[in-house]
């Protein structure tokens, strides 16, 4: 899930920062390290992609609602938050729309919701890998894996290589053995960056993400972030939830 601790000049000395807890394994059993049967590895990779890349295009042709609430969190609980409720279209071109239907004032302490963080909530966590973007990344096939009530491949992915002023997701995917579709995604978008002079800090948390099935396909459905950041005087206990639902098929 995605957020950015934006930190004053006076705290440039902040710098070094971790993020841990999002729970990455709940749901999964132990993992099984087989080779997949009945096909290679590059075929399974060929052969889910070129369904991811149909799950990309078709989830073009609907409408849905995006929910995103950020929370910080003290000793005594929540202590500032952030929530905003968007309507999101596609037009007939692929082009991406928001309708904002809900925005209420952060209170968020310690960090801040920026624009590369909403970025986050629209790129990377329903993260979507197509056969075109599947060549910027490395991936390594780990095993087969039960999630919840489905069997999967499990791939760990790292990009090739990260071009100046582009984002990547790094991380975990699996893969349902039956759909050959993303059903379950855990990781971050990298690179972390400081901006110029030291003047704030932006580090991505890892977040873990769902899908479920929408008209026969896995559309992402639910992530989640519960991390805290550490930085040298203080910590920052973040939780985040954000939601895709009441999809629907535009009208033609």
């Amino acid at each position: 899930m995605g957020f950015a601790a934006a930190v004053a000049m006076l705290m440039a000395i902040l710098i070094g920062a971790a993020w841990a807890q999002t729970d990455c394994a709940e749901g999964d059993s132990p993992l099984d390290t087989a080779a997949p049967k009945d096909m290679t590895v590059p075929e399974l990779i060929q052969r889910f992609t070129a369904q991811e890349t149909k799950v990309n295009e078709v989830r073009t042709h609907y409408t849905f609602t995006q929910d995103v609430l950020v929370q910080t969190l003290g000793d005594t609980g929540v202590d500032g938050q952030f929530h905003e409720t968007a309507i999101v279209s596609y037009d007939d071109k692929g082009r991406r729309a928001e309708k904002v239907m809900f925005a209420e004032q952060s209170t968020l302490r310690g960090i801040n919701v920026t624009p590369e963080d909403m970025e986050d909530v629209r790129a990377f966590m329903p993260f979507i890998l197509t056969t075109e973007e599947a060549g910027e990344y490395n991936l390594t096939y780990a095993g087969q894996q039960h999630v919840d009530d489905l069997d999967t491949y499990v791939f760990h992915l790292v990009p090739k290589k990260e071009e100046k002023n582009k984002r990547y997701f790094q991380g975990k995917i699996w893969v349902d053995n039956r759909d050959f579709q993303i059903v379950k995604v855990c990781g971050k978008s990298v690179p972390d960056r400081v901006a110029k002079r030291g003047q704030h800090l932006e580090i991505r948390p890892v977040f873990v993400s769902y899908r479920q099935l929408v008209d026969g396909l896995w559309f992402p459905v639910y992530a989640k972030v519960d991390d805290t950041l550490t930085f040298k005087i203080q910590s920052v206990h973040v939780r985040e939830i954000v939601k895709w639902k009441d999809y629907k098929l535009r009208s033609q």
